[in-house]
């Protein structure tokens, strides 16, 4: 375990745009904590998904198709994972436990898949167990469909709710004027299963002519951050928009989040996509940044290791490589600040059973937080 040299990080204060809202938010002064990092594990190109296992390591997703068991400094790496298609964004992606881990032994993870129709690949869920370092009783419980061989917006974050119903994200595959809106359509949405993969009889398009049944939202584009509600137990998500835009979002059944149809962003090259921020019957976003700080990953903090940190919620930001956290009362965001600025490209927080945070940084690998108290 290598520790790096205690860095003292500016927490600075930024003004929040939310929705609904004419006018700047309250914000909170300025204040300088020291931190000291410690680098948990080093030496990770892109360490895409994180989780915490039983016995103290962390299994880590290398996007190039690498699963990683880390302790102690060592890594030692998974078995007999599944071909991944690692093209763009795609690879393999994010990683869950089994709320009852530790009696089942199911581990779940997202990764781009050949398998199915047509060429390329497409996002596919599947979950195993880990025997001797090696993935066993291997299922694939919902592979998207067609194949595509774009290298864009895979989605692919997981997560579980109270009920132990899985959820996760699909992307809409760089086919926005198709696919989002398009419910008979694989992508732009967010998808729930039971746990086994069978479709809930209670998710909202079962009953619908040709719908992806498995889908439980539609409207989206590219979530790249999952997370449960400490509170409500309610899946919010975080949107990868497109130049501006990016979203958060609580996840509702049924719920069109809008894109492309409307989104408070505007094409790469700077041109409209649509002069519309919101119709009737497209849900709005609680918050949205602007400009885009191309947001991955997502955790709220419940733990008491932070003073004034507790049911914040963390983002990491891609495009200007640092933390964000945010504290949001009654759904609207109040205040932000930027920690751990120029530290790389976040993509992914997560806090650890330790109460700790984690935080996944391109490049670099797994960052512990700890405060000086």
């Amino acid at each position: 375990m290598k520790k790096s040299v205690v860095c003292t990080y500016l927490f600075v204060v930024m003004t929040s745009l939310s929705c609904g809202q004419d006018q700047k938010n309250n914000v909170f002064a300025p204040e300088t904590i020291n931190f000291t990092t410690e680098t948990v594990v080093d030496d990770l190109i892109n360490p895409w998904g994180m989780v915490f296992l039983p016995d103290g390591s962390i299994l880590v997703s290398e996007k190039s198709g690498k699963l990683l068991r880390c302790k102690d400094g060592k890594k030692i790496e998974i078995k007999n994972l599944p071909e991944i298609y690692e093209r763009g964004q795609g690879g393999l992606l994010d990683l869950e436990l089994h709320p009852d881990y530790e009696n089942n032994g199911w581990l779940y993870f997202s990764y781009a898949s050949e398998d199915g129709e047509g060429e390329g690949g497409h996002t596919a869920i599947m979950r195993a167990k880990i025997e001797n370092n090696t993935l066993t009783n291997k299922e694939v419980i919902y592979k998207a469909s067609p194949n595509s061989t774009k290298g864009q917006h895979f989605g692919s974050r997981i997560e579980f709710d109270n009920d132990n119903y899985l959820y996760f994200s699909i992307g809409e595959r760089g086919d926005r004027d198709t696919n989002p809106q398009d419910l008979t359509k694989d992508g732009g949405k967010i998808y729930r299963l039971h746990d086994d993969g069978r479709v809930p009889t209670d998710n909202p398009f079962v009953h619908k002519n040709g719908a992806k049944t498995a889908a439980y939202t539609y409207g989206n584009r590219n979530p790249q951050g999952m997370a449960k509600h400490y509170a409500t137990g309610k899946i919010w998500i975080h949107e990868h928009g497109p130049r501006g835009g990016d979203e958060i979002n609580i996840v509702k059944s049924g719920a069109n989040y809008g894109w492309p149809v409307i989104t408070y962003g505007i094409n790469y090259s700077g041109t409209s996509i649509t002069d519309k921020t919101e119709m009737e019957g497209m849900e709005q976003p609680i918050h949205y940044w602007l400009p885009s700080i191309a947001p991955s990953g997502m955790a709220f903090v419940t733990s008491d290791k932070y003073k004034g940190w507790k049911n914040s919620l963390l983002v990491g930001s891609l495009k200007f490589q640092y933390l964000e956290r945010l504290v949001i009362k009654d759904n609207k965001v109040t205040h932000r600040e930027k920690l751990l600025d120029e530290i790389g490209r976040v993509r992914n927080v997560r806090q650890g059973p330790d109460g700790y945070i984690y935080v996944g940084v391109e490049g670099k690998g797994i960052l512990k937080l700890i405060p000086n108290n």
